[in-house]
């Protein structure tokens, strides 16, 4: 929850205040410790077994929201193509949709991939967040198109993985029938 609540705050000093340094750093900051709450929640909820169906449904939620605000932030400002965002963010939100209606066949736990491409992202938005000039925009720019080539090559394992699933359920079920 305390992610979803630094949504707004993030969004608004984001657009409100662009070009200010001061306001660009802590804006970053609070990118950062939004981000951080996600490490420290998942580590807590497997730590004590807190692991709740509200949590396996807000947590995908919250990180959706903050990186999206971050992508369409940036693309608002004119600091990141709108195609990116938007080649992103349908991934997201897919990827997320088809877990759901896959939840009939079976599980689709985050892999390894999707896990480090999450990371490449908040690496790519907190590179490209800061207010970096000249030819230390660089390494933002490298981060975000290794973020955007994790993004869709997880997309397309995550779609293999579900017609998988589907087809190992629906042949199971099949099979016990006869």
């Amino acid at each position: 929850m305390l992610r979803i609540a630094f949504v707004p705050l993030f969004g608004w000093m984001l657009l409100a205040h662009p070009h200010e340094f001061g306001w660009r750093i802590a804006t970053t900051l609070v990118f950062c410790l939004a981000i951080a709450t996600d490490l420290a929640d998942g580590k807590i909820a497997r730590k004590y077994n807190l692991v709740t169906d509200f949590g396996k449904l807000a947590d995908p939620i919250a990180d959706k929201a903050l990186t999206g605000m971050a992508f369409i932030g940036l693309s608002i400002l004119g600091e990141l193509w709108w195609w990116v965002t938007i080649v992103i963010l349908v991934r997201e939100w897919g990827i997320t949709l088809l877990r759901e209606r896959m939840r009939p066949y079976g599980v689709m736990a985050a892999n390894k991939g999707g896990k480090a491409k999450t990371v490449m992202q908040a690496v790519a938005l907190i590179a490209m967040l800061l207010p970096l000039t000249g030819w230390w925009r660089y390494p933002g720019w490298f981060f975000m198109a290794a973020a955007l080539v994790l993004t869709v090559v997880t997309g397309v394992v995550y779609i293999v993985e579900a017609r998988r699933l589907k087809s190992a359920a629906t042949g199971h079920q099949r099979g016990s029938k006869s």
